[in-house]
């Protein structure tokens, strides 16, 4: 639809008495996919504080677009890319959203990384029971039907992490992160793990979203003196906490930084010798073994540059692609609409790279959990992973909640 035409069916609705877009919405059904496309939304930052990051989740995103459309799209249909840049402030999220799932009548949209900005949108897909692809690892404690969560939840990451930690360096935990939902939902399951087991958090702190003087930080870490930095820093503020606590002369195999939020990209900008020895938690890291994932990483680089590097949030940023893909070949052409999609990906295998993954019916995905310590080279050696795949559990650190097919249920 363009957008004159649009515009033309706002007027003519408005003046049939029908007052703004809910009127006009349950109109648009028959146009989800049209004119041999399947339009989609991808919401990724490529300027701001964690455009470091999401630059390569759009990359991943339209490169599973691209292969898709050069074997024959969906069902003979080119899946149809409107891309819009949030500039990593969560309320210019929510506004693209809108221009996207309104103006442009996207059937899915695939986008961000922080845990504000999925907040900032999910009013927008709520509201118009359209569906959100959120490829990141994330604080759990949500159950939305309108979004389709592809990152880890801390069962999925904090589970063997915490006590590993605490049993090689010690209880003692220095947690620092950036101030918003995400770092303080997973301290708050980090200070449950350790009470259980006997450790503390000696400190915790957060910083603003592009953080980059730690000075203050360095000094009461030395006064502190913890067995392990559990940290939830990210994009620009992990660069240049890791350079600064790396120059401050402090050995990992003494007191290592243990990330949730810490891959490949960000590794590749603060520079290997910086991350050296410390750790990350995560299902997916690049120099996994698997068909899949050589064929992943042959493919990304060939199309970004040698130099680039895949992550387990871009990889997700991928498969999520497929998974819709899947999803949207059960519909016959005339059903393709958001609540249509999330039904047929329920219960839906698909090989990622990381190995085979599972859609729950709560819209979480199985994943395969893994702990890597970094080298000089910027990659990762796993050093403990699960043998089999781990049901998502949002509601894992919270008695009598827990998300399920039909929503939250409480007891």
């Amino acid at each position: 639809m363009k957008r004159r035409d649009f515009l033309k069916g706002v007027a003519v609705a408005g003046a049939a008495g029908v007052v703004g877009f809910p009127g006009i919405w349950t109109q648009r059904k028959a146009a989800w996919a049209a004119n041999g496309e399947i339009p989609v939304g991808i919401l990724f930052s490529l300027t701001g504080a964690v455009a470091v990051v999401e630059r390569t989740l759009h990359d991943a995103a339209l490169m599973a677009i691209e292969e898709i459309n050069d074997n024959g799209g969906i069902h003979g249909m080119r899946l149809r890319p409107f891309i819009e840049d949030p500039a990593s402030d969560p309320a210019t999220y929510a506004d693209r959203a809108r221009r996207l799932v309104l103006r442009d009548n996207c059937v899915s949209v695939f986008g961000s990384y922080t845990s504000a900005s999925r907040q900032a949108v999910l009013p927008v897909v709520e509201g118009r029971d359209n569906l959100y692809w959120y490829p990141t690892l994330y604080e759990g404690r949500e159950c939305s039907r309108n979004v389709m969560y592809g990152g880890a939840v801390p069962n999925q990451q904090q589970q063997e992490f915490v006590p590993w930690l605490a049993e090689n360096f010690g209880g003692r935990f220095y947690l620092i992160g950036n101030n918003y939902v995400y770092p303080r939902e997973e301290n708050n399951v980090c200070k449950m793990i350790l009470d259980q087991i006997g450790g503390e958090a000696v400190h915790e702190e957060y910083v603003p979203m592009g953080h980059s003087d730690f000075s203050s930080v360095i000094n009461r870490i030395r006064q502190t003196n913890p067995d392990v930095i559990f940290c939830t820093l990210v994009g620009d503020s992990d660069v240049a906490f890791q350079r600064q606590f790396h120059a401050a002369g402090f050995d990992p195999e003494q007191l290592p930084v243990a990330s949730l939020t810490r891959s490949e990209v960000e590794v590749k900008a603060m520079g290997g010798a910086a991350a050296a020895g410390h750790f990350s938690s995560a299902p997916y890291f690049m120099a996994h073994a698997s068909p899949e994932n050589a064929r992943f990483v042959e493919a990304y680089q060939r199309k970004y540059g040698s130099d680039q590097v895949t992550h387990f949030v871009s990889e997700a940023a991928y498969f999520q692609v497929y998974q819709f893909k899947a999803a949207v070949e059960q519909l016959d052409p005339s059903d393709i609409t958001p609540t249509n999609i999330r039904a047929a990906a329920v219960g839906q295998t698909l090989m990622a790279p990381q190995g085979e993954i599972l859609i729950d019916e709560n819209l979480h995905t199985h994943l395969w959990p893994k702990v890597a310590q970094w080298d000089r080279s910027g990659q990762a050696k796993v050093v403990l992973e699960s043998q089999e795949r781990i049901a998502p559990e949002p509601y894992w650190a919270y008695e009598g909640q827990r998300c399920t097919g039909e929503g939250l249920v409480t007891s």
